[in-house]
């Protein structure tokens, strides 16, 4: 690999890295020499994913996680110290499948709520508790993969506007009171091409170049070369002075962020 080992003896476990962002930041993290805990509910994809890590000669293991369970959240975790005997840093991206589903309030059910909350933030609190030991004796990084929804709103996402923004408040405090600790903890805020918003653009052939032609850099953000890229300097020894932060890596879409 020719990219610079930053992260060489280090160990990352992303959740949701199955695919989309949490698929590049994987890859991304092992070019950069990180062993990678690639978690997701689906073993195949996962394992798929590890794969590709290894032939493309990076280093990475698979553990099965469903983040709304805190057992496997705490399993991963384990197996990780187990086989690895460390972790540097945890990435919680795994996010609703509903989440880019469109809705207007007043026909939102209650399950929905349920799911998005389960899954942004009871999962976070989970995957803070679960890896604070073992990000204390590393001194290590908590990232958390919020949304510009979660910022500035949405008109047609307010679960998923309202547990975004829930994620970068719990990110601000947790920073506080782990900095002490030696742990960072900040927030990546993407825009990327992820499989929801491909499937997105091939209902709505017209609406990747209206993005496009918001966005000042005139392109969709690559999830390994563009938000990996990012995910791999925020964990760099480059970062040592930042926390309680989202970076928003969008290629300028939302300036007033």
């Amino acid at each position: 690999m020719s990219e610079p080992q930053v992260l060489s003896d280090r160990v990352v476990l992303i959740t949701g890295a199955g695919g989309g962002v949490g698929y590049g930041m994987a890859h991304a993290c092992a070019a950069a020499g990180a062993r990678v805990v690639v978690t997701a509910r689906n073993e195949e994809q996962g394992q798929g994913v590890v794969k590709e890590i290894e032939v493309r000669g990076g280093a990475a293991r698979f553990a099965r996680c469903d983040v709304t369970q805190r057992a496997e959240v705490e399993a991963a975790v384990a197996d990780t110290l187990a086989h690895e005997g460390q972790l540097d840093a945890f990435i919680h991206n795994a996010t609703s499948n509903r989440s880019p589903e469109p809705q207007q309030l007043q026909d939102v059910e209650a399950p929905l709520i349920a799911e998005h909350t389960s899954v942004a933030l009871r999962a976070a609190y989970y995957c803070a508790q679960a890896s604070f030991d073992a990000l204390r004796a590393r001194q290590g990084h908590f990232v958390v993969l919020t949304s510009p929804a979660g910022i500035e709103g949405s008109p047609t996402l307010p679960l998923y506007s309202a547990v975004k923004a829930g994620q970068r408040a719990f990110m601000k405090s947790l920073a506080k009171e782990w900095g002490p600790h030696g742990i960072q903890v900040n927030a990546i805020s993407p825009l990327a091409a992820t499989p929801a918003l491909v499937r997105a653009f091939e209902e709505n052939p017209s609406m990747q170049s209206q993005l496009e032609g918001l966005t000042p850099l005139g392109r969709i953000g690559d999830p390994e070369r563009d938000i990996g890229a990012a995910a791999v300097l925020l964990l760099s020894p480059g970062s040592r002075y930042i926390t309680g932060q989202t970076w928003v890596v969008d290629g300028g879409r939302f300036l007033g962020l």
